[in-house]
């Protein structure tokens, strides 16, 4: 074995500190100013985009199994999936558990339980039933790991059939004979409110939509918004495409609310209606807002998912994914 040798060690000690203060030095004077970087990098900021199994049946026909909805999204590039409630083929616990192992297995994140109830009934009975179910959706998301569920006011059902008036193009529903907005307004608020309390002790988020009815008018909408903020599970779910008109003024003033996003596209033409949608536009007004959260693509057009879900997947990406 080699003899340790003091001096040796000692010598190589000091050659050691004089490289050390050549190169500081060196650095120092700028002898060496290739070593530092000439600017500062652009930092990019990429949105994760999750597709609604709504995307894949959008409330009638066979149902397009969830599982299916995963693993398509894995192979196409999402970062996850949200679950529209209703499009769920059954509630049991063994298989809300399956998808959350599906969506692990797949590396997809649960962001979003989409769910439905109103609170624009003037019985009683009937919104406390709606309360009790969004208890049971509650507990669902708790289950399979979805920190938010989206939440409506619900609507005075005063306009038969939507798509064949021309609802869409004011948004505007009469309440029921007897009753008014404020009504309605008070009625949410009291709901929500109590929903919110149980959404607490579970640690869920209640995002609060504009999806027509009563939340189609954005004041109404941010009134009961700011009347239940205090909670921190009170939430705003933010729908691109639910505004009568043009979006872009009404996304303008729920951006710096939104706590989720529903981006609607419409390839092969509108289900319900026909907008053209400037994504590059809508990209920047949440910029701007520094909105950080999930996308979550609503494909709402008449064309095959096969081939729609893919274009808006590639027309999303671009427009939420910022240099900053």
């Amino acid at each position: 074995m080699k003899n340790f040798d003091v001096s040796e060690s000692a010598d190589s000690r000091r050659s050691w500190f004089k490289k050390t203060a050549v190169l500081g030095s060196a650095l120092l004077t700028g002898s060496l100013a290739e070593a530092a970087p000439e600017a500062k990098l652009a930092a990019t900021r990429r949105l994760p985009i999750a597709v609604s199994t709504y995307s894949y049946w959008p409330l009638s026909g066979p149902k397009y199994p969830i599982k299916n909805v995963i693993e398509d999204a894995a192979r196409l590039g999402f970062d996850g999936v949200e679950i529209l409630h209703r499009s769920m083929e059954e509630d049991t616990v063994a298989y809300q558990n399956k998808l959350k192992r599906i969506a692990f297995d797949n590396g997809m994140a649960l962001p979003l339980l989409s769910i439905h109830q109103n609170f624009l009934q003037p019985d009683v009975a009937k919104r406390k039933a709606d309360i009790e179910h969004t208890y049971k959706c509650i507990d669902m998301a708790s289950q399979m790991g979805i920190p938010c569920v989206r939440m409506n006011t619900g609507s005075w059902g005063t306009v038969k059939n939507k798509r064949q008036t021309d609802y869409y193009t004011h948004g505007v529903e009469p309440p029921i004979e007897g009753y008014t907005d404020e009504d309605g307004i008070k009625w949410t608020i009291d709901g929500m409110g109590e929903c919110l309390q149980y959404a607490e002790k579970q640690g869920i988020v209640l995002a609060l939509e504009n999806h027509w009815g009563l939340s189609s008018n954005i004041e109404y909408l941010l009134r009961m918004y700011n009347a239940l903020k205090s909670s921190p599970s009170m939430g705003l779910n933010v729908d691109t495409g639910n505004f009568v008109g043009e979006p872009y003024a009404g996304l303008e003033k729920l951006a710096p609310y939104a706590t989720i996003v529903q981006a609607k596209t419409y390839f092969g033409g509108g289900t319900f209606y026909d907008k053209a949608m400037d994504y590059d536009r809508i990209g920047k007004i949440f910029q701007k807002a520094n909105y950080k959260g999930f996308v979550s693509l609503e494909m709402e057009g008449k064309e095959d998912p096969k081939t729609s879900v893919p274009k808006s997947l590639e027309m999303l990406r671009k427009a939420f994914t910022f240099t900053v």
